[in-house]
């Protein structure tokens, strides 16, 4: 992604999560390159009735704990996307502290959209396919929100 920053834009703190895009139907969890393909399915869904809240982690060490809680305890669902593979991955372990902290205000099991668990091929075309995308995005958060797709 590319953009223009302000003269005056100064220094990020990365040690917080930010909400990108508030919402109040699912959590939508994430970090690094699947930002902005999760906030273009928030749009989608905005589209379809659904209010996606975009979480932006910004860094995994320290892990913003308080920040995911917070939001999946307004939302009271969450899907968590990753381009890292399913196992042994930062998806499980969000996903494992929301079930330690949050359980109990959940209206839906947690969903995660990772990689495909294969070595990251160079063509494009693979690398899009093994990747998660835009509709995968939504169809997860559909399926999270209304239980079918």
């Amino acid at each position: 992604m590319g953009g223009e920053l302000p003269d005056d834009a100064g220094a990020v703190d990365i040690a917080t999560a930010s909400v990108r895009r508030p919402g109040r139907d699912v959590s939508l969890i994430t970090y690094g390159g699947t930002l902005w393909k999760t906030l273009q399915a928030a749009a989608e869904l905005a589209s379809d009735g659904i209010e996606a809240e975009v979480l932006d982690l910004r860094t995994l060490r320290p892990l913003d704990t308080g920040a995911i809680t917070a939001s999946v305890s307004r939302t009271r669902r969450a899907v968590v996307i990753d381009e890292g593979w399913r196992s042994g991955s930062i998806s499980a372990e969000i996903m494992a502290r929301i079930i330690e902290q949050v359980f109990y205000e959940l209206d839906a099991p947690v969903a995660r959209v990772c990689s495909a668990e294969v070595p990251m091929p160079y063509a494009k075309h693979l690398e899009d396919a093994a990747l998660p995308q835009v509709g995968t995005i939504v169809a997860t958060a559909r399926q999270v929100v209304r239980g079918h797709d």
